[in-house]
C-alpha cells in the first residue's frame, strides 16, 4: 500500500475542529510511524547542542522529514536520552516550528552506556563502551523516544530489565559448553540493548493502543561466540513470546502494534532472521507491508542476489563489504485493527520530496521512515 503525499494538514486540522465541535466523526485515521533518525551523538549534551544550534544538516535533515510524513504517534530509535528529556524538548520545539506539534512526549532509560561494573565481553577489560547493559559510550546514548499528539495513558510497561538467561530457551553465548564470559555476567546482564516498552496512548476514538516499542542490538561485532547475534535474536523472539504469554509478564490487551528497529531483516543480511519471520507471521500482528519506490530505485546488484522483495526495505546499508539495502524498521498494528495505507518514506529520485533525504553529511539517516495509517471507530 502506498500513498505519494502526506495527508493535507488543513484537512486534518478541519477534522479536529469537527470532532471538538461534535461533528461527524473524528480524523479518519491515525498515522503511526516510526523513524531511526541517527539522532545520537559521541558525548552527553552533544545532541541538545546540535538542536540548538539550529546550524546542523543532519537534525534539519531529519526534522523536515517528520513534519513532511507528519505522523500523529512517532517512536524515534536513536534518539540520545538526558534525565529531563531537554534534548526531546528541544527537538519537539524544531518539529513545531515546522508545522509538526507533540504536545505529548514520552522516553525512558535505556539500557545503553548503563554501567554495570563487569567484564560483560571477556577482553579483561571494566567500564567501556561493551561493559555496559547495552552498548554505549554514556548513560542513556541512542535511545527512544515518543512523540505524540495523543496522551499516553497510565499502565506503562518496562520490560528493558528482564534478564536475557530468563528468556525461554535464551541463545546465551557460550565457550566449551559454558556461559561466556561467565555465570555472574549473566546473573545481571539484561535482555534488552536499548529497551522494550509497553506504552499505552489513548486514541481519539477511546481506545488505548499499547506500543510495543523496542530498538535492538545488531546481530554483527559480537566476537567469535555471536554474543550480538544471539542477543539480537532473542530481544525480537521477546514479542513473540510475549504474544504466546510465555513470559512471567501477562500478553498487552489488544488494540497494540509492535514498534521499532529490529536491526534484522526477515530474509537477508546477518542475523537469524527466523527470529524476525516469526513475528512478521505471529496471528495476533498483521504486516502492511510498506513499500516504497525509492527502495526499487535505489537497489544495486547486492539487492539483486537477496530473496527479500527490496521494495520494502528501509535501510540504505551500501558499502562496498555492507549487507546491501535490507528491511529492519516495523510497524506491525495487532490482527483486528483495521488499516488504511502504509508507506516508507523513501521517493524515487525524480520525485521533488527526495530531497528532504539529504546526501553525504547533510543525510538525515540510512534508514527511512516507516508509517501505517490505522483507522479510527465511529
Amino acid at each position: 500500500m502506498r500513498m505519494n503525499a502526506p495527508r493535507s494538514r488543513p484537512l486534518r486540522a478541519l477534522a479536529l475542529l469537527l470532532t471538538l465541535a461534535g461533528g461527524p466523526a473524528a480524523a479518519e485515521t491515525v498515522r503511526l510511524a516510526t523513524f531511526n533518525a541517527d539522532l545520537s551523538r559521541d558525548g552527553p549534551g552533544l545532541l541538545l547542542r546540535d538542536i540548538l544550534s539550529g546550524e546542523d544538516a543532519q537534525v534539519g535533515a531529519a526534522a523536515e522529514i517528520i513534519a513532511h510524513v507528519d505522523p500523529d504517534i512517532l517512536l524515534i530509535t536513536k534518539f540520545d536520552y538526558d534525565l529531563d528529556g531537554v534534548a526531546l524538548d528541544a527537538f519537539a520545539g524544531l518539529l513545531a516550528a515546522r508545522g509538526a506539534a507533540y504536545p505529548h512526549r514520552f522516553a525512558l532509560r535505556p539500557n545503553t552506556g548503563m554501567p554495570t561494573g563487569r567484564d560483560m565481553i571477556g577482553d579483561g577489560r571494566r567500564g567501556t563502551a561493551d561493559d555496559k547493559q547495552g552498548y554505549g559510550r554514556f548513560a542513556g546514548q541512542a535511545g527512544m523516544a515518543l512523540l505524540s499528539r495523543h496522551p499516553v495513558a497510565d499502565g506503562v510497561r518496562d520490560f528493558s530489565d528482564f534478564l536475557w538467561r530468563d528468556l525461554p530457551g535464551a541463545l546465551i553465548p557460550e565457550r566449551d559448553g559454558v556461559p561466556f564470559p561467565s555465570e555472574e555476567v549473566f546473573e545481571i546482564q539484561r535482555l534488552s540493548t536499548t529497551g522494550h516498552w509497553d506504552v499505552p496512548v489513548a486514541l481519539p476514538d477511546g481506545r488505548v493502543l499499547n506500543l510495543l516499542a523496542f530498538y535492538t542490538s545488531p546481530p554483527v561485532f559480537g566476537g567469535p561466540e555471536d554474543r550480538n547475534l544471539r542477543r539480537n535474536h532473542d530481544e525480537v523472539r521477546f514479542w513473540t513470546l510475549l504474544l504466546d504469554g510465555a513470559l512471567p509478564m501477562p500478553p498487552p490487551e489488544p488494540p497494540f502494534a509492535v514498534i521499532g528497529d529490529s536491526n534484522l531483516d526477515p530474509h537477508d543480511g546477518d542475523g537469524l532472521q527466523a527470529a524476525m519471520r516469526d513475528l512478521l507471521a505471529h496471528p495476533a500482528l498483521q504486516d502492511p507491508a510498506p513499500e516504497s519506490a525509492g527502495a526499487v530505485a535505489a537497489a544495486g546488484e547486492a539487492e539483486a542476489a537477496q530473496s527479500g522483495d527490496p521494495a520494502r526495505d528501509t535501510t540504505e546499508w551500501r558499502m562496498a563489504d555492507g549487507p546491501g539495502n535490507l528491511r529492519v524498521d516495523y510497524v506491525l498494528p495487532s490482527a483486528e485493527l483495521t488499516l488504511r495505507e502504509a508507506e516508507v518514506f523513501w521517493p524515487h529520485p525524480d520525485d521533488p520530496a527526495h530531497a528532504l533525504l539529504g546526501e553525504g553529511d547533510e543525510a538525515a539517516s540510512r534508514h527511512r521512515l516507516v508509517w501505517v495509517d490505522i483507522a479510527l471507530e465511529r
